[in-house]
Protein backbone atom coordinates (compact mmCIF):
# COMPACT_ATOMS: atom_id res chain seq x y z
CA UNK A 1 0.00 0.00 0.00
CA UNK A 2 2.93 2.46 0.63
CA UNK A 3 6.50 2.76 -0.22
CA UNK A 4 8.79 0.47 2.27
CA UNK A 5 11.23 1.12 4.84
CA UNK A 6 13.53 -2.07 4.92
CA UNK A 7 15.07 -2.98 8.53
CA UNK A 8 18.81 -4.21 9.30
CA UNK A 9 18.59 -7.99 10.81
CA UNK A 10 17.24 -7.83 14.08
CA UNK A 11 16.07 -4.27 14.17
CA UNK A 12 12.33 -5.09 14.18
CA UNK A 13 12.78 -5.89 18.45
CA UNK A 14 11.81 -2.33 19.67
CA UNK A 15 8.73 -2.71 17.18
CA UNK A 16 7.58 -5.88 18.85
CA UNK A 17 7.95 -3.72 21.92
CA UNK A 18 5.91 -1.62 20.58
CA UNK A 19 8.31 1.05 20.87
CA UNK A 20 6.81 4.14 18.44
CA UNK A 21 10.45 4.82 17.11
CA UNK A 22 12.46 3.76 14.31
CA UNK A 23 15.86 5.39 14.39
CA UNK A 24 17.52 6.15 11.29
CA UNK A 25 20.55 3.10 12.07
CA UNK A 26 17.97 0.26 12.39
CA UNK A 27 17.19 0.94 8.80
CA UNK A 28 18.94 -1.02 5.87
CA UNK A 29 17.60 0.74 2.87
CA UNK A 30 14.61 2.29 1.74
CA UNK A 31 12.37 2.34 -1.30
CA UNK A 32 13.11 5.31 -3.84
CA UNK A 33 10.73 7.99 -4.33
CA UNK A 34 10.11 8.73 -0.35
CA UNK A 35 10.40 12.35 0.80
CA UNK A 36 9.71 13.70 4.35
CA UNK A 37 6.66 13.22 5.36
CA UNK A 38 4.95 10.15 3.64
CA UNK A 39 3.37 7.49 4.69
CA UNK A 40 5.53 4.65 4.80
CA UNK A 41 5.40 0.43 5.70
CA UNK A 42 8.02 -0.89 8.17
CA UNK A 43 9.33 -4.42 7.24
CA UNK A 44 11.64 -6.76 8.76
CA UNK A 45 14.21 -8.04 6.97
CA UNK A 46 12.88 -11.20 5.95
CA UNK A 47 9.88 -9.10 4.87
CA UNK A 48 7.13 -9.48 7.23
CA UNK A 49 5.48 -6.35 7.88
CA UNK A 50 6.67 -4.60 11.13
CA UNK A 51 4.70 -1.18 11.18
CA UNK A 52 3.26 1.72 9.65
CA UNK A 53 4.21 5.89 10.18
CA UNK A 54 5.67 8.67 9.04
CA UNK A 55 9.02 9.06 7.39
CA UNK A 56 11.25 12.10 8.18
CA UNK A 57 15.12 12.39 7.87
CA UNK A 58 16.79 12.35 11.30
CA UNK A 59 18.07 10.53 13.73
CA UNK A 60 14.02 9.27 14.51
CA UNK A 61 13.55 7.93 11.44
CA UNK A 62 9.44 6.43 11.37
CA UNK A 63 6.99 7.87 13.84
CA UNK A 64 4.85 4.90 13.83
CA UNK A 65 1.21 5.59 13.89
CA UNK A 66 -0.17 1.82 14.19
CA UNK A 67 1.38 -1.74 14.60
CA UNK A 68 -1.27 -2.97 12.45
CA UNK A 69 -1.28 -3.16 8.59
CA UNK A 70 -4.17 -0.25 8.51
CA UNK A 71 -4.39 2.72 6.04
CA UNK A 72 -3.82 6.22 7.54
CA UNK A 73 -6.85 7.82 6.57
CA UNK A 74 -9.98 9.80 7.61
CA UNK A 75 -11.51 6.55 9.30
CA UNK A 76 -7.92 6.22 11.04
CA UNK A 77 -7.89 10.01 12.53
CA UNK A 78 -11.13 9.75 13.62
CA UNK A 79 -10.55 6.18 15.92
CA UNK A 80 -7.32 7.90 17.14
CA UNK A 81 -9.14 11.05 18.54
CA UNK A 82 -11.38 9.28 19.79
CA UNK A 83 -9.57 7.22 21.81
CA UNK A 84 -8.15 10.48 23.50
CA UNK A 85 -10.81 11.59 24.06
CA UNK A 86 -12.41 8.72 25.79
CA UNK A 87 -9.40 8.51 27.92
CA UNK A 88 -9.76 12.08 28.63
CA UNK A 89 -13.24 11.32 29.74
CA UNK A 90 -11.97 8.69 32.14
CA UNK A 91 -9.99 11.44 33.95
CA UNK A 92 -11.29 14.85 35.38
CA UNK A 93 -11.32 16.94 32.21
CA UNK A 94 -13.24 18.87 30.73
CA UNK A 95 -15.13 19.86 34.48
CA UNK A 96 -17.85 21.57 35.23
CA UNK A 97 -19.15 23.56 38.28
CA UNK A 98 -17.26 26.07 40.75
CA UNK A 99 -13.82 24.83 39.91
CA UNK A 100 -14.70 24.79 36.03
CA UNK A 101 -11.62 23.43 33.74
CA UNK A 102 -11.82 24.13 29.95
CA UNK A 103 -8.12 23.66 29.66
CA UNK A 104 -6.42 20.84 29.04
CA UNK A 105 -4.71 18.41 26.35
CA UNK A 106 -6.69 16.34 24.34
CA UNK A 107 -3.50 14.97 22.09
CA UNK A 108 -0.15 14.28 24.14
CA UNK A 109 2.02 12.63 20.87
CA UNK A 110 3.03 9.41 21.75
CA UNK A 111 1.14 8.94 24.89
CA UNK A 112 -2.04 9.08 22.30
CA UNK A 113 -0.53 6.99 19.70
CA UNK A 114 -0.40 9.68 17.51
CA UNK A 115 3.30 11.00 17.14
CA UNK A 116 4.80 14.36 16.48
CA UNK A 117 0.93 15.68 17.33
CA UNK A 118 -0.42 18.14 20.22
CA UNK A 119 -3.53 19.03 20.46
CA UNK A 120 -4.88 21.30 23.59
CA UNK A 121 -8.41 22.57 24.17
CA UNK A 122 -9.21 25.97 25.04
CA UNK A 123 -13.26 26.60 26.05
CA UNK A 124 -14.08 26.26 22.45
CA UNK A 125 -11.00 26.18 21.10
CA UNK A 126 -8.44 23.23 20.15
CA UNK A 127 -4.98 24.43 19.11
CA UNK A 128 -3.21 22.02 16.94
CA UNK A 129 0.74 21.81 16.69
CA UNK A 130 2.90 19.57 14.62
CA UNK A 131 6.28 18.28 15.74
CA UNK A 132 6.84 16.13 12.16
CA UNK A 133 6.30 17.04 8.44
CA UNK A 134 3.85 14.06 8.36
CA UNK A 135 1.57 15.28 10.57
CA UNK A 136 1.64 18.82 9.19
CA UNK A 137 0.90 17.12 5.66
CA UNK A 138 -2.20 15.32 7.40
CA UNK A 139 -3.22 18.67 9.21
CA UNK A 140 -6.67 19.60 7.39
CA UNK A 141 -8.05 15.64 7.74
CA UNK A 142 -6.64 16.02 11.36
CA UNK A 143 -8.68 18.92 12.05
CA UNK A 144 -11.99 17.63 10.46
CA UNK A 145 -11.75 14.61 12.28
CA UNK A 146 -11.54 16.36 15.67
CA UNK A 147 -14.50 18.51 14.92
CA UNK A 148 -16.62 15.46 14.32
CA UNK A 149 -14.89 13.63 17.19
CA UNK A 150 -15.39 16.76 19.37
CA UNK A 151 -19.00 16.90 18.56
CA UNK A 152 -20.04 20.86 19.28
CA UNK A 153 -17.31 20.84 22.11
CA UNK A 154 -15.06 22.62 19.73
CA UNK A 155 -15.75 25.12 17.56
CA UNK A 156 -12.49 26.23 16.07
CA UNK A 157 -9.17 25.23 15.38
CA UNK A 158 -5.95 26.52 15.12
CA UNK A 159 -2.61 25.46 13.99
CA UNK A 160 0.70 26.81 15.61
CA UNK A 161 3.52 25.34 13.57
CA UNK A 162 5.78 27.75 13.38
CA UNK A 163 8.18 27.19 16.21
CA UNK A 164 8.35 23.63 15.37
CA UNK A 165 8.52 23.59 11.96
CA UNK A 166 10.63 26.78 11.42
CA UNK A 167 12.67 25.15 8.62
CA UNK A 168 9.31 24.88 6.99
CA UNK A 169 7.96 28.01 7.60
CA UNK A 170 4.55 26.83 7.75
CA UNK A 171 1.95 29.72 8.53
CA UNK A 172 0.16 29.61 11.98
CA UNK A 173 -3.77 30.68 11.73
CA UNK A 174 -7.37 29.19 11.90
CA UNK A 175 -7.87 25.64 9.75
CA UNK A 176 -11.46 25.80 11.07
CA UNK A 177 -13.84 28.93 12.20
CA UNK A 178 -12.51 31.74 13.72
CA UNK A 179 -12.74 33.38 17.23
CA UNK A 180 -11.26 36.45 19.10
CA UNK A 181 -11.37 35.23 22.24
CA UNK A 182 -9.04 34.14 24.26
CA UNK A 183 -9.65 33.14 27.73
CA UNK A 184 -9.70 30.00 29.42
CA UNK A 185 -10.54 28.57 32.98
CA UNK A 186 -8.48 26.41 34.92
CA UNK A 187 -10.00 25.15 38.33
CA UNK A 188 -12.06 28.08 38.59
CA UNK A 189 -9.00 30.88 37.34
CA UNK A 190 -9.07 32.57 34.00
CA UNK A 191 -6.02 32.96 31.62
CA UNK A 192 -5.24 34.71 28.86
CA UNK A 193 -4.05 32.15 26.43
CA UNK A 194 -1.58 33.74 23.64
CA UNK A 195 -2.13 30.75 20.95
CA UNK A 196 -0.68 33.16 18.23
CA UNK A 197 2.39 34.08 19.53
CA UNK A 198 3.34 32.46 22.98
CA UNK A 199 5.05 29.71 23.54
CA UNK A 200 3.89 25.91 22.98
CA UNK A 201 0.33 26.40 22.51
CA UNK A 202 -0.07 29.39 24.34
CA UNK A 203 -0.12 27.85 27.84
CA UNK A 204 1.63 25.15 29.78
CA UNK A 205 -1.74 23.11 30.75
CA UNK A 206 0.97 20.06 32.39
CA UNK A 207 1.44 22.02 35.31
CA UNK A 208 -2.44 22.10 36.46
CA UNK A 209 -2.13 20.10 39.33
CA UNK A 210 0.96 21.33 40.40
CA UNK A 211 -0.26 24.18 40.47
CA UNK A 212 -3.14 23.50 42.69
CA UNK A 213 -0.75 21.98 45.27
CA UNK A 214 1.16 25.70 45.44
CA UNK A 215 -1.80 27.20 46.47
CA UNK A 216 -2.49 24.87 49.11
CA UNK A 217 1.09 25.97 50.63
CA UNK A 218 1.09 29.72 49.39
CA UNK A 219 -0.98 31.14 53.06
CA UNK A 220 0.32 33.83 54.71
CA UNK A 221 4.03 32.93 52.70
CA UNK A 222 6.22 35.13 50.20
CA UNK A 223 6.13 33.80 47.26
CA UNK A 224 8.84 33.96 44.55
CA UNK A 225 7.77 32.27 40.73
CA UNK A 226 10.70 32.55 39.15
CA UNK A 227 10.25 31.67 35.16
CA UNK A 228 6.42 32.96 35.46
CA UNK A 229 5.73 33.30 31.89
CA UNK A 230 1.80 33.50 32.32
CA UNK A 231 1.70 33.87 35.95
CA UNK A 232 -0.17 30.55 36.61
CA UNK A 233 1.50 29.70 39.73
CA UNK A 234 1.07 33.67 40.68
CA UNK A 235 -2.44 33.38 40.57
CA UNK A 236 -2.78 30.29 42.56
CA UNK A 237 -0.35 31.61 44.86
CA UNK A 238 -2.72 34.71 45.32
CA UNK A 239 -5.56 32.65 45.90
CA UNK A 240 -4.02 30.90 48.21
CA UNK A 241 -3.90 33.57 50.77
CA UNK A 242 0.02 34.36 50.16
CA UNK A 243 0.98 37.56 51.45
CA UNK A 244 2.89 38.73 48.61
CA UNK A 245 3.53 36.84 44.93
CA UNK A 246 6.67 38.33 43.30
CA UNK A 247 6.60 36.62 39.21
CA UNK A 248 9.99 37.02 36.92
CA UNK A 249 10.83 36.05 33.43
CA UNK A 250 13.08 37.46 31.34
CA UNK A 251 10.67 38.18 28.39
CA UNK A 252 8.74 41.27 28.69
CA UNK A 253 6.09 39.84 27.01
CA UNK A 254 5.73 37.36 29.48
CA UNK A 255 5.59 39.83 32.98
CA UNK A 256 2.95 41.65 30.81
CA UNK A 257 0.53 38.65 30.54
CA UNK A 258 1.01 37.36 33.99
CA UNK A 259 -0.15 41.20 35.18
CA UNK A 260 -2.81 41.00 32.76
CA UNK A 261 -3.90 37.70 33.95
CA UNK A 262 -3.31 38.27 38.03
CA UNK A 263 -5.53 41.69 37.02
CA UNK A 264 -8.18 39.46 35.11
CA UNK A 265 -8.50 37.43 38.64
CA UNK A 266 -7.41 40.03 41.66
CA UNK A 267 -8.38 43.66 40.23
CA UNK A 268 -6.65 45.75 41.96
CA UNK A 269 -4.62 43.37 44.42
CA UNK A 270 -1.46 44.58 45.37
CA UNK A 271 0.28 41.91 46.71
CA UNK A 272 1.43 41.23 43.44
CA UNK A 273 3.95 42.59 41.49
CA UNK A 274 6.03 41.52 38.17
CA UNK A 275 9.97 41.49 36.94
CA UNK A 276 11.50 41.37 33.59
CA UNK A 277 14.65 40.03 34.48
CA UNK A 278 16.76 36.97 33.76
CA UNK A 279 16.41 34.13 36.78
CA UNK A 280 19.91 34.25 37.64
CA UNK A 281 20.45 37.28 38.44
CA UNK A 282 17.57 38.29 40.28
CA UNK A 283 18.40 35.39 42.78
CA UNK A 284 21.40 36.63 42.93
CA UNK A 285 20.95 40.66 43.01
CA UNK A 286 18.02 41.74 43.36
CA UNK A 287 15.76 39.88 45.63
CA UNK A 288 16.16 42.89 48.20
CA UNK A 289 15.25 45.34 45.76
CA UNK A 290 12.47 43.77 44.67
CA UNK A 291 11.05 43.12 48.23
CA UNK A 292 11.65 46.89 49.08
CA UNK A 293 9.85 47.86 46.11
CA UNK A 294 6.57 45.74 47.35
CA UNK A 295 6.74 47.00 50.55
CA UNK A 296 6.98 50.22 49.36
CA UNK A 297 4.07 49.93 47.04
CA UNK A 298 1.70 48.25 49.83
CA UNK A 299 2.71 49.31 53.33
CA UNK A 300 -0.57 48.79 54.86
CA UNK A 301 -0.66 44.73 53.59
CA UNK A 302 3.32 43.85 54.91
CA UNK A 303 3.99 43.70 58.82
CA UNK A 304 7.01 42.45 57.69
CA UNK A 305 10.18 44.76 58.23
CA UNK A 306 12.63 45.35 54.44
CA UNK A 307 15.90 43.86 56.34
CA UNK A 308 13.73 40.49 57.62
CA UNK A 309 11.28 40.14 54.99
CA UNK A 310 12.52 37.09 52.60
CA UNK A 311 10.59 34.18 50.74
CA UNK A 312 9.76 31.30 52.06
CA UNK A 313 7.94 29.62 48.91
CA UNK A 314 9.92 29.58 45.89
CA UNK A 315 8.93 27.66 42.46
CA UNK A 316 11.66 26.85 39.80
CA UNK A 317 9.77 25.90 36.32
CA UNK A 318 12.32 26.92 33.90
CA UNK A 319 12.27 25.83 30.60
CA UNK A 320 13.80 23.09 29.00
CA UNK A 321 17.73 23.08 29.88
CA UNK A 322 18.40 20.11 27.34
CA UNK A 323 16.48 19.43 24.12
CA UNK A 324 19.32 16.66 23.30
CA UNK A 325 21.53 13.90 24.83
CA UNK A 326 24.45 16.04 24.05
CA UNK A 327 23.51 19.27 26.36
CA UNK A 328 22.57 16.72 29.43
CA UNK A 329 25.82 17.30 31.37
CA UNK A 330 25.66 21.74 31.04
CA UNK A 331 21.65 21.17 32.04
CA UNK A 332 22.21 19.14 34.78
CA UNK A 333 25.01 22.21 36.14
CA UNK A 334 22.05 24.48 35.39
CA UNK A 335 19.55 22.83 37.27
CA UNK A 336 22.29 22.51 39.91
CA UNK A 337 23.39 26.20 39.89
CA UNK A 338 19.86 27.12 39.82
CA UNK A 339 18.59 25.49 43.09
CA UNK A 340 21.78 26.37 44.40
CA UNK A 341 20.80 30.00 44.79
CA UNK A 342 17.37 29.46 45.59
CA UNK A 343 18.73 27.24 48.57
CA UNK A 344 20.40 30.62 49.63
CA UNK A 345 17.69 32.83 49.59
CA UNK A 346 14.73 30.65 51.02
CA UNK A 347 13.98 31.01 54.50
CA UNK A 348 14.09 28.76 57.07
CA UNK A 349 11.03 26.53 57.28
CA UNK A 350 10.57 27.52 53.54
CA UNK A 351 8.80 25.23 51.02
CA UNK A 352 10.54 25.22 47.09
CA UNK A 353 8.80 23.75 44.18
CA UNK A 354 11.45 22.97 41.55
CA UNK A 355 10.81 21.54 38.28
CA UNK A 356 12.67 20.06 34.91
CA UNK A 357 11.06 19.62 31.66
CA UNK A 358 14.06 18.12 30.03
CA UNK A 359 12.79 14.94 28.37
CA UNK A 360 16.15 13.70 28.66
CA UNK A 361 16.97 14.91 32.09
CA UNK A 362 15.81 11.41 33.85
CA UNK A 363 14.03 11.53 37.67
CA UNK A 364 17.44 10.81 39.25
CA UNK A 365 19.15 13.19 37.05
CA UNK A 366 17.48 15.98 38.42
CA UNK A 367 17.32 14.49 42.01
CA UNK A 368 20.75 14.26 42.16
CA UNK A 369 21.05 17.94 40.55
CA UNK A 370 19.04 19.40 43.30
CA UNK A 371 20.92 16.80 46.18
CA UNK A 372 23.92 18.00 45.33
CA UNK A 373 22.09 22.31 45.42
CA UNK A 374 21.50 21.55 49.01
CA UNK A 375 24.53 20.19 50.28
CA UNK A 376 26.36 23.24 48.25
CA UNK A 377 24.07 25.66 50.56
CA UNK A 378 24.63 23.75 53.37
CA UNK A 379 20.71 23.47 53.65
CA UNK A 380 18.77 20.32 55.26
CA UNK A 381 15.93 19.50 53.07
CA UNK A 382 13.26 16.98 53.13
CA UNK A 383 10.98 15.77 50.27
CA UNK A 384 7.01 16.23 50.85
CA UNK A 385 6.30 15.45 46.82
CA UNK A 386 6.94 13.90 44.28
CA UNK A 387 5.84 15.61 41.27
CA UNK A 388 5.05 14.60 37.41
CA UNK A 389 2.42 16.08 34.44
CA UNK A 390 -0.83 15.08 34.50
CA UNK A 391 -3.48 12.45 33.40
CA UNK A 392 -4.20 14.56 30.04
CA UNK A 393 -0.62 14.36 29.18
CA UNK A 394 -0.27 10.42 29.48
CA UNK A 395 3.19 8.35 29.09
CA UNK A 396 2.71 5.46 26.92
CA UNK A 397 3.80 2.27 28.48
CA UNK A 398 5.84 1.49 25.97
CA UNK A 399 7.67 4.80 25.54
CA UNK A 400 8.86 5.87 28.59
CA UNK A 401 11.04 8.87 27.03
CA UNK A 402 7.59 10.65 27.19
CA UNK A 403 7.70 10.82 31.05
CA UNK A 404 9.44 14.44 30.87
CA UNK A 405 8.11 16.27 33.76
CA UNK A 406 9.53 15.91 36.78
CA UNK A 407 8.92 18.07 39.93
CA UNK A 408 10.10 17.85 44.12
CA UNK A 409 8.30 19.71 46.76
CA UNK A 410 11.28 20.47 49.49
CA UNK A 411 10.87 21.60 53.01
CA UNK A 412 13.83 23.44 53.65
CA UNK A 413 15.07 24.14 57.60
Amino acid sequence: MYRIVYLKPGKEESLQRFHPWVFSGAIHHIDTGISEGDIVSVVTASGQFAAVGHYQGGSIAVRVLSFADVPIDDTFWHKRLKAALEMRIASPFPSSGEEITNAYRLVHGEGDMLPGLIIDIYGTTAVMQAHSIGMHRCRMAIAKALMDVMAGRVECVYYKSETTLSFMEPQNGFLIGHTDENIAVENGLRFYIDWMKGQKTGFFVDQRENRSLVEQYSKGRNVLNMFCYTGGFSCYAMRGGAQLVHSVDSSAKAVELTRRNVELNFPGDRRHEAFCEDAFHFLEHSTLNAQLSTLNSQPSTLNTQPSTLSYDLIILDPPAFAKHRGALHNALKGYTRLNNRAFQKIAPGGILFTFSCSQVVTKDNFRNAVFTAAAQAGRFVRILHQLHQPADHPINIYHPEGEYLKGLVLYVE
